[in-house]
């Protein structure tokens, strides 16, 4: 591990719900994606206390946690920090749908019948 990929710094985020300021000392080598006020679907989240790094972000709880920088009031809402996740080498995009659904237009019922006129009695 390079000297990079070991170093800490001190990070600051806004609250997404009331605009404080958390601080938090993460390794230099994530990449945030997103801080937003709802977690992605299907993204792991750990606690600022807990080894975020082996998650896909941290769930802050604004004024609750432990993470307001001095002189802040929080909320108590919850918020998310999201990192940069890579499939096969290739950057995921939280927003897009996990499962994409294919329509037939050959398939399924072809619309209303109507009636096929006077018939035997």
């Amino acid at each position: 591990m390079s000297d990079d990929e070991s170093a800490t710094v001190t990070v600051t985020y806004y609250c997404p719900h009331c605009e404080a300021l958390v601080e938090l000392e993460r390794d230099a080598y994530l990449a945030d994606k997103a801080v937003t006020p709802y977690p992605f679907e299907g993204w792991t989240y750990a606690t600022p206390d807990e080894a975020y790094e082996s998650a896909d972000g941290v769930r802050f709880v604004c004024g609750e946690d432990g993470t307001l920088k001095d002189g802040e009031e929080g909320c108590g809402e919850p918020f998310y920090l999201s990192f940069v996740r890579y499939d096969e080498g290739e950057e995921l995009d939280p927003r897009r749908p996990a499962e994409y659904v294919e329509l037939s237009e050959s398939a399924g019922p072809r619309g209303p019948q109507g009636p096929s006129g006077p018939g035997p009695r």
